[in-house]
């Protein structure tokens, strides 16, 4: 005899699995894992997406993630300031911001956890049980001029 189960998945469209012998839907055998790594890049991204959010990171990861870059090999940097715990079904999330000059802090923060839950979430199927924001630094518009300038000074790149 062959039954059918109807599941919902995220996008609210019914897909009818069918089983045999009391096996259970092809959909349901077997397990999936998920790296802290998968995650954490997730969520760096979406934390990224928000315009007021200059950079990720605190001030000595930042310093590092710089050194990193211009080693080859050494990474993107794209889970710089990012801190993930992943369970089962569940993962949380810390991040180290630097914001723009200007942006209302509790706004931006708002806007990063929401864009952060709905990534990792609608990506993983995980259940995102927190966001922890920490903000380190405010990036000021004439911060960067002096950056500039400092790297165009030295003799070694």
């Amino acid at each position: 005899m062959t039954e059918t189960t109807q599941r919902t998945n995220t996008a609210g469209r019914q897909d009818g699995a069918t089983s045999q012998g009391g096996k259970g839907a092809p959909g349901t055998r077997g397990s999936t894992a998920i790296a802290d790594t998968v995650v954490a890049k997730i969520a760096g991204m979406a934390a990224r997406e928000i315009p007021e959010v200059y950079t990720l990171g605190g001030g000595m990861t930042r310093a590092f993630g710089a050194v990193r870059q211009r080693v080859p090999g050494g990474g993107g940097g794209v889970t710089q300031g990012v801190k993930v715990e992943v369970g089962e079904r569940q993962a949380a999330v810390d991040l180290d911001v630097v914001v723009e000059y200007g942006a209302a802090i509790a706004d931006t923060a708002a806007d990063i956890r929401t864009n952060v839950v709905n990534a990792v979430e609608r990506m993983t199927g995980l259940e995102v049980v927190e966001v922890n924001i920490a903000v380190g630094d405010v990036h000021l518009p004439d911060e960067e001029e002096d950056e500039s300038e400092q790297q165009q000074g030295r003799r070694v790149a």
